[in-house]
């Protein structure tokens, strides 16, 4: 009878002590905080950088969030994602060095069933099926070359004076962002495409990659105003950085305001605005930072808990059960100021 009552004992305290550990476990689970790493391919990558002052604005107490800068490395970002799953992050966000190349951070992150959320740079439309934790958010490239080429087209049937040497025909360069890169290769031919289907006659005088770079735009531009002088009547850019080396080289070269082209970018930077609302840009295409870091910030929150995805789809539509995308818009003087304030 001893025995029995001490067995019977023992098994109350093994349970107590069960109980007890178990609320502690869930105790801890609710009161932890939430922890986001992300990994950005370059942080001085002006939009880069002012979506992650975004995305930072959501970090509190209950919130940690760790940046990484990538230094495009493909193979440091790989080593950060492993980092951070080391320090027990809930969810990771990954701007891609290389778009063609994320399977060391797909494979580290599957190994501990940690989520991904891809942002800014898309991966290549097969490996996001890889695995059911990784998803996608961003906007559509072709739409942003779309908007500048209308942007474009509207300048040249609007005013007349873009046509500086009256052949009817608008002769015009491109600053393109890397080789081989998705969108970048997509807002070209997109902005030109669209200039062509306005019914704008248009001969290419010179093209360039300057790798998203404000400082190796401005090398390109002189070469083109070296090699092409006042004959260049619009620069199409892939982005607002390139936009503005542009503008540097026409300031460097002091080339008479009235000799310019009509110039214009996509992202909406701050910088970039700025440029349109002092009349040196034409116009950019914004891309909605604050949108999509609000996007990353609800999504790694809903799979941080386990939920799905589609527990967003009354804020923002949701592609294939993968992608979010934020729309882009269109700036020009007339509206800048309600992009300044933002």
């Amino acid at each position: 009878m001893k025995k029995v009552y001490v067995s019977l004992l023992l098994a109350i305290c093994l349970l107590t002590v069960a109980l007890a550990g178990c609320g502690k476990q869930t105790v801890n689970k609710n009161e932890s905080k939430l922890k986001i790493g992300v990994t950005v391919y370059d942080q001085y990558d002006t939009f880069v950088g002012q979506l992650v002052d975004c995305f930072l604005t959501f970090q509190s107490e209950d919130v940690e969030i760790a940046i990484y800068n990538a230094a495009q490395s493909q193979q440091i970002q790989n080593s950060q994602v492993k980092k951070m799953i080391e320090d027990g992050v809930d969810v990771i966000c990954v701007n891609l060095v290389d778009r063609t190349d994320p399977t060391a951070v797909i494979d580290a992150a599957r190994k501990s069933d940690v989520p991904v959320i891809f942002f800014n740079r898309e991966l290549v439309e097969g490996d996001i099926g890889r695995w059911n934790k990784l998803f996608y958010v961003g906007a559509n490239a072709e739409e942003s070359g779309v908007m500048e080429g209308e942007l474009a087209a509207w300048a040249c049937l609007t005013k007349k004076d873009i046509d500086k040497n009256g052949d009817g025909v608008i002769q015009y360069v491109v600053l393109e962002g890397e080789a081989g890169h998705q969108d970048a290769i997509v807002r070209t031919e997109a902005s030109v495409n669209t200039l062509k289907k306005q019914g704008i006659e248009i001969d290419k005088l010179g093209y360039a990659i300057a790798n998203w770079n404000r400082a190796q735009a401005q090398t390109k531009a002189t070469q083109f105003i070296e090699d092409y002088g006042y004959n260049i009547e619009l620069v199409l850019s892939n982005n607002d950085d390139m936009a503005l080396g542009a503008i540097d080289a026409y300031e460097a070269k002091a080339v008479p305001r009235n000799k310019w082209p009509v110039i214009f970018g996509i992202d909406g930077t701050n910088v970039g605005l700025e440029a349109v609302r002092d009349d040196k840009m034409l116009g950019t295409v914004y891309n909605d930072k604050e949108g999509q870091a609000t996007a990353m910030f609800e999504l790694a929150s809903v799979l941080a808990r386990g939920g799905s995805i589609e527990e967003l789809s009354d804020r923002y539509t949701i592609e294939n059960g993968r992608y979010i995308r934020l729309p882009y818009e269109k700036v020009t003087s007339s509206n800048i100021i309600k992009y300044l304030s933002r």
